[in-house]
Formats: structure tokens, C-alpha cells, sequence
């Protein structure tokens, strides 16, 4: 039996019963302290009692530091999740215990960040954090009693999908966009143009491209081998006469510039990349183009060629139709011309 005890105004039940650990809250009444004793009780009876102390102990931020060194580094974009665990543990709700956080927590935080101007996408992926999280710790960390409040409210719908391509019309003084950009780009960065040109023959993601090893690349062969792809698995991408031509160009001696036949590709860093696109495309005048609507235009363009959706998802590395699809814009009046 529970029992009762009255300090300060308040209630606190307690309860001990043997084979379970002794437990105990304090509320404003006492029939709200019996109501919880009656509760606990009956799925000790049950025999589905649950300890929620450790979860009542632990608080957010604790949890995500803990997820930090024993989750992420295993991760793909580990990277990139640092970030967003930084910006969980910055959150007031990161003071907050696991067992106190419910789904109407999250729910008025999802409304405050998407007030406030964040993408519905970026959203999602932040609720996709916390939701794992409370995952691992309720079949990891031992602590069962905990519910994970993310599949109590509704997650943002995915942000339509970009469908941003080069414009292939010249302007008055008849450059296209392409051209414009790679003007800019050879005049903002020695990497930069070879880059967004082996980005358009390849299809290949950023850290694709960055993570290219020479000893990697057959130019005999004309087949690029990926070990590090953001799937997991490793990939051989067939290079077109264009992409030989950038990576032949890369051999050459050019002043100031040291060209190495082994090692990286492009040895350079992503911030790097991001900053240099960053001038040439706002230089280009195409500032709302972003670097991965290169890999939308490449795989799109693939498709112009010809080939079918198993050649284009064995170059591209694309593992499913709906992913696929999501990529790729053709354009109506190529495929009006194409049907005469």
C-alpha cells in the first residue's frame, strides 16, 4: 500500500513494495496523489511497471551529449550532425528531464522554428534527431518507461522538390548561364571551374567529388571508383569525354598551381567550396542557384541523353525511383521536340 504524507502544503505519495524500487511524487492535492499511487500500483499488478526515475533524472542536454559520443560518430554526416545537436543543446528545452518532455513540447517548438523562417525540411530533420534519440535511449540506455513524444504530433511536410536547372538561353550578349558561371568561377578559384564541370559530366554529390582519389581513377578505363559514398557503398562512375578532358586538364602543369598525379582530386575542404561558389554564382548572376542544383541538372541531362533509369541510377548512385525522380527536371520542350 501507498502511503501519504503531508509537508508544506503538498502531498507526497510513496510506494514501496517489494521486488521494486521504492518510488515517490509529490502533488498540489491528495486525491492527486492517491489518483498516481492508484496508477503505479495497478501496473506493478499488471506487471508492467516501468522505472521512470532515470529518465526523470536525465535531461535533454545530457542525452544528447551522450548520443553525441556514442551515436554520431558512427554516422555518415556526422559532420553535419554535430551542428545540430549544438543547436539542440542551446534550446531551452535541453534543461528539460526525457520523462518531462511531451508532444505538445515539440509541437510549439516546431511552430516556433517554422515561424521564424526555417525550411520545413530543416524541421524535419531536427525532430528526426530528438526522435532517434529518445529511441536509442528507451532500447539502448535502459530507459523503457520513455515515450517518444515526436510520434505524437505531425512532422512537416518535405519542401517541394528544387527544380532549378541552368537556363540554356543566351542573354543579349549570348552567354548562357552555364557559361556565365564558369567565367566567374575560373576568375574566382583555380578549383572551382573543374569542379562544377566534372559536377555536370559525373552527376557526382559534393563529398563525392572531394573525397576522389587519383588512385582511384582509371583514364585507360574512363571509370572513376567512389569508396566513400553517402549511402555506404562504393560506386564505379563511367566518365564521359568531358570528364576525362577536366581530369587530364587537372595533369597539366599550370603557374602557381602544384598538380599531383596521387592523393586527392580536388584537395581543398567543402567550407572552401561553399565560399568560392558562394562569389562566382552571385558574380555569374545566378545567386539562387545553388551547388547541389548542379547534381539536379547532371542527372537531368542524363536522362536528355537517352539512357535508361537503371544506367542513370548505376552512374548517379540513386537507390530508389522516388529519389530518383526527385533529382531530375526534364524539360517540357525538349520532350515536346522529342515527340515531333
Amino acid at each position: 500500500m501507498a502511503t501519504f504524507q503531508k509537508r508544506s502544503g503538498n502531498w507526497r505519495a510513496i510506494i514501496r513494495r517489494q521486488g521494486y524500487p521504492a518510488i515517490s511524487r509529490t502533488f498540489d492535492s491528495k486525491a492527486d496523489a492517491e489518483a498516481w499511487a492508484r496508477d503505479e500500483e495497478n501496473k506493478m499488478d499488471r506487471g508492467i511497471f516501468l522505472d521512470r526515475r532515470e529518465a526523470e533524472a536525465t535531461t535533454l542536454r545530457e542525452a544528447l551529449e551522450r548520443y553525441e559520443r556514442e551515436v554520431t560518430p558512427r554516422k555518415k554526416g556526422a559532420k553535419q550532425e554535430m551542428h545540430r545537436l549544438a543547436a539542440w543543446k542551446r534550446d531551452a528545452l535541453a534543461l528539460r528531464s526525457l520523462a518531462s518532455i511531451r508532444g505538445a513540447d515539440l509541437a510549439a517548438w516546431r511552430d516556433k522554428r517554422l515561424a521564424g523562417g526555417a525550411s520545413p525540411t530543416t524541421v524535419r530533420n531536427d525532430l528526426a534527431l530528438i526522435s532517434h534519440l529518445f529511441n536509442v535511449a528507451a532500447k539502448e540506455w535502459g530507459l523503457e518507461s520513455l515515450v517518444n513524444p515526436i510520434e505524437r504530433i505531425k512532422i512537416p511536410t518535405p519542401a517541394r522538390a528544387r527544380d532549378r536547372r541552368l537556363d540554356p538561353r543566351p542573354d543579349e550578349e549570348g552567354s548562357t548561364e552555364e557559361m556565365r558561371l564558369l567565367t566567374a568561377a575560373e576568375a574566382e578559384w583555380t578549383w572551382l571551374a573543374p569542379i562544377i564541370r566534372l559536377a555536370l559530366a559525373t552527376a557526382m554529390r559534393r563529398g563525392e567529388l572531394l573525397s576522389l582519389d587519383w588512385a582511384n581513377i582509371d583514364l585507360s578505363r574512363r571509370v572513376a571508383r567512389l569508396l566513400d559514398t553517402k549511402n555506404g557503398e562504393r560506386r564505379d562512375v563511367p566518365l564521359s569525354s568531358a570528364a576525362v578532358k577536366v581530369l587530364e586538364g587537372l595533369l597539366e602543369p599550370q603557374e602557381g598551381v602544384k598538380r599531383l598525379a596521387s592523393g586527392p582530386v580536388f584537395p581543398v575542404s567543402a567550407q572552401a567550396l561553399d565560399d568560392h561558389w558562394r562569389k562566382a554564382a552571385k558574380k555569374a548572376g545566378c545567386a539562387d542557384l545553388h551547388y547541389h542544383d548542379l547534381r539536379h541538372e547532371a542527372t537531368s541531362r542524363l536522362f536528355e541523353k537517352g539512357l535508361g533509369l537503371m544506367e542513370v541510377a548505376a552512374i548517379t548512385g540513386h537507390k530508389t525511383l522516388a529519389m530518383l525522380k526527385r533529382y531530375t527536371h526534364l524539360r517540357a520542350e525538349d520532350l515536346a521536340a522529342k515527340l515531333g
